[in-house]
């Protein structure tokens, strides 16, 4: 099978690319290569607009998943304009190409950050999206776009996935565990801005694997599936991160616990995918830690603006960034 991954040199897909290659998929990457190509040699890449993508460069792909946009809420609010383009017209419109295209599936990487702020209550893929911030509406635009192309012979799954943490070549420094294990290990303290706060957390593994499942679910099978490791309070991750480093790194942190207040709060069901995707998530906080303590090596330029979205979305638009490694094979 060969599968087209549009902003696979990113964070997830340098970590899905060469789990799929080992499966035995042909894998190339369109993207715009903004953090460099840190993808093995075997994948194909087109550097390319997503907007630029016409039903022939699709012809030959069985399935195209769609990882690309903008990634977070910080991001989202410094440039809005370009949040609702990549995150609801981009998904939405290389869909369509695709289907033209006569893909089998189309595959959507959505965010938990649409069930907005809740009360305590643990959402499955049923309930209402209250998100009121640019992020999670766009992801949501997308989503609601590209689902209703949904057809007999056209599979749409939107994963809507908790906080992906832990290592990959493509590193980001900008995501909650990632963020305190590098505070941890670089001033010896931790952050916690509201340790009541709801956040289901994915791991790189388990994130890699989600994707893995909805690529080879049965043609007949579309849907939105929320995917988690787990659901952890804030507070309760910095503990485990805490506790973690201390075990195998013998490193004493202080936490610094704050009460900012949050427009997201949420934790997710993930029953739905377990039953029909056969998504068994395997790793929790501490195996995450662990995972970015024998990776550590790789990362440690803690300043590395090409570590945090946000700054390296600063750079672009300042025209001090137009590309930080080869792209062509």
């Amino acid at each position: 099978m060969k599968i087209l991954i549009a902003g696979g040199a990113g964070y997830i897909g340098c970590a899905l690319g060469p789990k799929l290659l080992e499966r035995g998929y042909e894998v190339d990457v369109v993207d715009l290569f903004w953090f460099g190509n840190h993808l093995p040699p075997e994948i194909g890449v087109i550097h390319k607009d997503i907007f630029d993508i016409g039903i022939s460069d699709l012809e030959r792909y069985e399935q195209v998943l769609f990882l690309a946009g903008l990634s977070n809420d910080p991001m989202a609010e410094y440039a809005p304009g370009q949040n609702f383009t990549f995150n609801a017209a981009a998904p939405a419109y290389l869909a369509y190409v695709a289907q033209k295209a006569k893909v089998k599936r189309y595959i959507y990487a959505n965010s938990c950050t649409v069930y907005g702020y809740t009360d305590n209550e643990l959402f499955d893929e049923t309930r209402p999206v209250s998100s009121t911030h640019a992020y999670g509406i766009s992801k949501l635009q997308g989503e609601q776009a590209v689902m209703n192309l949904t057809a007999e012979d056209f599979s749409v799954i939107s994963l809507r996935m908790g906080t992906v943490c832990g290592y990959s070549p493509r590193m980001r420094l900008d995501l909650v565990i990632n963020t305190m294990f590098k505070d941890a290990l670089s001033r010896r303290e931790i952050t916690v801005n509201n340790p009541a706060i709801w956040r289901p957390i994915i791991s790189m593994e388990d994130a890699a694997n989600a994707y893995v499942r909805a690529i080879e679910a049965s043609e007949r099978i579309s849907g939105i599936f929320n995917v988690a490791s787990g659901n952890y309070t804030v507070g309760e991750v910095g503990d485990l991160v805490k506790m973690t480093l201390d075990e195998h790194l013998g490193i004493k942190v202080s936490l610094n616990i704050l009460d900012k207040r949050d427009y997201r709060n949420y934790k997710v069901s993930i029953q739905k995918a377990e039953n029909v995707l056969s998504f068994h998530p395997h790793h929790d906080v501490k195996r995450i830690v662990q995972n970015l303590i024998e990776n550590m090596d790789r990362f440690k330029d803690w300043d590395n603006p090409l570590y945090y979205n946000l700054e390296t979305l600063k750079l672009i638009s300042a025209g001090k960034l137009r590309g930080v490694a080869e792209v062509s094979r």
